[in-house]
């Protein structure tokens, strides 16, 4: 068994699923790409060797560049192995004795029926992934053996897919996705693609269209046609060549200008689900050096694992700082002190909004109420219950919510129904902002400015 709290988006080849407890289905890019004429378009900034002297290709308008990987054949009995696991866990560790208010004993019987009636492995996972939903916490849910293996890798830091390197948040009602990190070296960073910037239309295909976004990844030594802004700048169009993405989600950083020459450093982590996230803060606080403030961003930060959240916690602060209370009882959260320069002691700011969820609540809930940081922006999503992975029969995983958390310095906080309020409230949307004039540094800077 493993435990992590899982992300309000599941990240998959890094970009972001809004929409909680919908896992979606593994894709593997297809090699049939249709070859289309464009005309007047800029070169693309950087053309990696591999891809040099290759005609450049673009997929086609409406044309889908990923095709759903057919899951392995299970027999019935197969079948009714993976659902008894899956109900024998629910019923022996979910962390609601009630089955969170559900007529569980019904939905399971429902579904043992369809399955000796006869249904592909397809349909099956479909429907284990309702029945793990229909518990309706929001948390919980099922991994296909193909979903386990790339979140196996994810975890790892050793993503490997073909596309422009970027992680993006949906942004549905708009019709866009925004950018929330950009690999070193990659074809967005060619591009001149930013943190903060939109992607309005790929390759002829508006953003309106579901799941149009998938279009960032592609064949490889293709052309990717981007309608792309920056908040509060012009529209302009980008072009780049999809190649090879490997490695770590890039955590950000960098010093904060200051009129007062005061040395304020900003990082950005934008999940707990990659492994390399806590090496790649410690790195930057390395470099840093001594510093007079610092902010931790942990908006649009859908959680992760706690072999992420534990060193993390060790940089700005130690001791017993909660309990994660099961049906079966308490075990602590203790962390020993393992700062950097003077991380230990820096005063600290934590920005959290409302897709702040899972370990990153508990990150910035946990150093808030040891008196450790003032938190600024909106009310986090209110979901810290922890997962506990129980491998099935198949190869697939349930994630299951086996424990809450409860913080030492103030047990009746209730993060899970109310979430982590912030300490000031600065409402903002990603999308609407740059670095430059994020509403939710300033205030971070006036806090730090009164002391």
């Amino acid at each position: 068994m493993s435990s992590r709290t899982r992300a309000v988006r599941l990240i998959a080849a890094v970009v972001i699923f809004a929409a909680c407890g919908d896992s979606p289905a593994a894709s593997v890019p297809t090699t049939t790409t249709v070859v289309v004429t464009t005309t007047t378009l800029p070169d693309p900034a950087y053309v990696p060797p591999e891809c040099a002297g290759t005609p450049a290709i673009t997929v086609a308008s409406g044309v889908s560049d990923t095709t759903i990987a057919a899951p392995a054949p299970l027999t019935t009995d197969q079948q009714l192995d993976v659902l008894y696991g899956v109900d024998n866990a629910v019923r022996d560790q979910y962390v609601y004795p009630d089955f969170n208010g559900t007529d569980w004993d019904s939905a399971v019987a429902a579904l043992a029926s369809r399955v000796e009636a006869g249904i592909d492995a397809a349909a099956f996972y479909q429907a284990i992934d309702e029945l793990v939903a229909s518990l309706g916490d929001d948390h919980s849910y099922h991994e296909s053996p193909a979903e386990v293996i790339a979140g196996e890798a994810e975890l790892a830091a050793t993503h490997d897919y073909v596309g422009i390197g970027s992680m993006v948040l949906p942004v549905q009602d708009k019709g866009l996705v925004t950018v929330l990190a950009v690999f070193p070296g990659s074809a967005a960073e060619h591009a001149g693609l930013q943190i903060h910037d939109n992607i309005h239309v790929i390759d002829g295909v508006p953003l309106t269209e579901p799941g149009a976004y998938t279009k960032l990844r592609g064949p490889e030594c293709s052309l990717i046609v981007m309608e792309v802004s920056s908040p509060g700048g012009s529209d302009r169009v980008l072009t780049a060549i999809r190649f090879r993405v490997e490695g770590g989600i890039p955590v950000t950083s960098r010093l904060v200008p200051t009129e007062d020459g005061t040395k304020i450093g900003y990082i950005l982590i934008p999940t707990l689900a990659d492994g390399s996230a806590d090496d790649q803060a410690r790195a930057a606080l390395e470099g840093f050096g001594e510093l007079d403030g610092l902010i931790l961003d942990l908006r649009v930060n859908g959680g992760g694992s706690s072999s992420v959240l534990v060193p993390l916690l060790a940089l700005f602060n130690s001791g017993t700082l909660g309990d994660f209370v099961s049906r079966d009882g308490t075990r602590p959260l203790e962390i020993a002190a393992d700062g950097v320069q003077n991380s230990q002691t820096v005063p600290l700011i934590v920005l959290i909004d409302e897709d702040t969820e899972s370990y990153a609540e508990v990150l910035a809930g946990t150093l808030s109420a040891e008196g450790r940081a003032v938190l600024i922006g909106e009310t986090s999503q209110g979901n810290v219950e922890t997962l506990t992975g129980y491998e099935l029969e198949d190869g697939s995983k349930l994630w299951l919510a086996h424990e809450t958390f409860a913080p030492r310095a103030d047990p009746g906080a209730g993060w899970e129904r109310s979430g982590v309020v912030p300490d000031v409230v600065v409402a903002s949307a990603w999308e609407e902002f740059t670095f430059e004039t994020d509403p939710a540094i300033q205030a971070a800077l006036e806090v730090f400015a009164a002391g």
